[in-house]
C-alpha cells in the first residue's frame, strides 16, 4: 500500500513537529517509534514518551485506503533529511515493512503494530479552558523558562506553574535560588482559579513549536493534565503532582533602594567580568552608590575584574553578591532598553523589573562573597 506521495519538505514538516519528544532510549521499543494514521488523503503522526503526547495531521498523498503502523522516529527523519530537498519521496507499506523511495535511493524500515502504541486520552474533565494567541503565550513561555530547575530532588521545581484567575494567566518558575514571574490579561474573561505544575519538557517543547503569530491556541486545564490546540497540532501533557512554593511570599515589596540601567551596558559588564569565574565559583559583588554601580569579580588565583557602569542610583550605599549566571540569563532574555533593580540589604534577594511594566518580575537570592 502507498502511505505516502509527497515532497521530502512537506513530510518532514509535520514529522519534525512530533519526534521532538521520542527519547533515545525507552524499556519499551516501540515508543522509539511514531504513529502513522492514515485516513482517506489525510495521514495523522503521533509520538509520545508517556508523559507528553503531539498529534499533527498533514494531506501527503498515496492511497485513499485506511491503515495504521508505526516506524522509527529517528531514523525516518535521518533519512529525510539526508535526501535531496527537490525530489518526490513515497512510502509504502508491505510485509511489516515501510519501504521509502526517492529517487534512486531505496531504504526499508522494520514497523511494529500500531495496536500496541499506547496513547494518552484527552482528560474527560477540563477545569478551566482558554484561548491565548501563539505569540503572547510564547513570550509568556520565554520570560520564565530559564529559571526552571533541571533535574532537582525536589520534582515540583523542575517545571511551570500556570495559575489561572478571573482575567489573568499567570506563569512562574523557580529553582530555589531565583524566580521569574510573568502575567497575560484576557478581557472579559472569567476564570476559575486553578494551579498546575506544567513539566519543563513540555514547557521546553511547546516554545519548539509556537510560533510568533496572532493565531490562537486553545489551552484546557484537567485535574492530572493540560492540552494545548493550535495550527494543526495537538499537545496533551501530563502535571506535575506537589506544592509549588508560595510565589507571592517571595517577591519583595517596600524596598527603597532603586538602581536603573541600561540592559545592554549591564549584560555586557558582566560578560567580560564572568570569564573570571569557574564552574564552582560564580559570585560577583555589586557596589551601589551615588556614582553608579561597580562590578567587581575576584577568582582563587588572585585574578580580579572591575567593571564601572553609569546608572541611576537612589538609596544609601550597598555591597551585595550574587551568581552571575542569573543576572545574566534574565538580561538575555529581555529584550528592553533599562531594568530597574529594587534591593533591600546585603542579605535579601533583589528584585528585577523593566520600568512601566508590571507583568514581568525575577527575583534573585543574594549569595556570600
Amino acid at each position: 500500500m502507498l502511505l505516502i506521495k509527497a515532497t521530502r519538505d512537506a513530510i518532514l514538516k509535520p514529522l519534525q513537529t512530533v519526534a521532538g519528544i521520542v527519547e533515545r532510549r525507552h524499556t519499551l521499543p516501540i515508543l522509539a517509534n511514531i504513529l502513522l494514521s492514515k485516513e482517506g488523503d489525510t495521514l495523522s503522526f503521533l509520538a509520545t514518551d508517556v508523559e507528553i503526547q503531539i498529534t499533527t495531521s498533514a494531506s501527503l498523498g498515496g492511497d485513499a485506503e485506511s491503515a495504521r503502523t508505526t516506524v522509527s522516529a529517528r531514523k525516518l527523519l535521518d533519512i529525510l533529511r539526508a535526501l535531496p530537498d527537490d525530489g518526490e519521496v513515497s512510502i509504502s507499506l508491505a510485509n511489516r515493512k515501510a519501504t521509502i523511495n526517492a529517487s534512486k535511493s531505496r531504504f526499508s524500515l522494520q514497523t511494529l503494530g500500531a495496536e500496541d502504541f499506547p496513547t494518552v486520552a484527552p482528560a474527560e474533565q477540563v477545569n478551566a479552558s482558554f484561548s491565548l494567541p501563539q505569540n503572547r503565550l510564547k513570550h509568556l513561555l520565554h520570560m520564565v523558562h530559564f529559571a526552571m530547575a533541571q533535574q532537582d530532588i525536589r520534582y515540583y521545581l523542575n517545571g511551570m506553574l500556570l495559575v489561572t484567575d478571573g482575567e489573568h494567566v499567570r506563569v512562574v518558575a523557580t529553582d530555589g535560588h531565583r524566580l521569574a514571574y510573568c502575567e497575560a490579561r484576557i478581557e472579559g474573561a472569567d476564570l476559575a482559579r486553578q494551579e498546575v505544575i506544567i513539566p519543563r519538557k513540555t514547557v521546553l517543547e511547546l516554545q519548539r513549536l509556537l510560533s510568533d503569530t496572532d493565531e490562537l491556541v486553545e489551552i484546557d486545564v484537567a485535574a492530572n493534565q493540560v492540552r494545548f490546540r493550535f495550527a494543526e497540532v495537538e499537545m496533551l501533557s501530563k502535571l506535575v503532582e506537589g506544592k509549588f512554593p508560595d510565589y507571592q511570599r517571595v517577591i519583595p515589596t517596600g524596598y527603597v533602594r532603586h538602581l536603573d540601567i541600561a540592559r545592554d551596558a549591564l549584560a555586557a559588564s558582566l560578560s567580560r567580568a564572568s570569564i573570571l569565574t569557574s564552574d564552582k565559583f560564580k559570585g560577583v559583588r555589586l557596589s551601589l552608590s551615588e556614582d553608579g554601580l561597580k562590578i567587581q569579580i575576584t577568582n582563587a588565583e588572585q585574578e580580579e575584574a572591575i567593571e564601572e557602569i553609569d546608572a541611576t542610583y537612589d538609596g544609601d550605599t550597598l555591597e551585595v553578591g550574587f551568581n552571575v549566571s542569573y543576572l545574566q540569563d534574565v538580561l538575555a532574555n529581555l529584550k528592553v532598553e533599562n531594568v530597574r533593580i529594587d534591593f533591600g540589604d546585603a542579605n535579601s534577594s533583589a528584585l528585577i523589573t523593566v520600568p512601566g511594566d508590571d507583568s514581568f518580575k525575577y527575583v534573585v537570592m543574594p549569595m556570600r562573597i
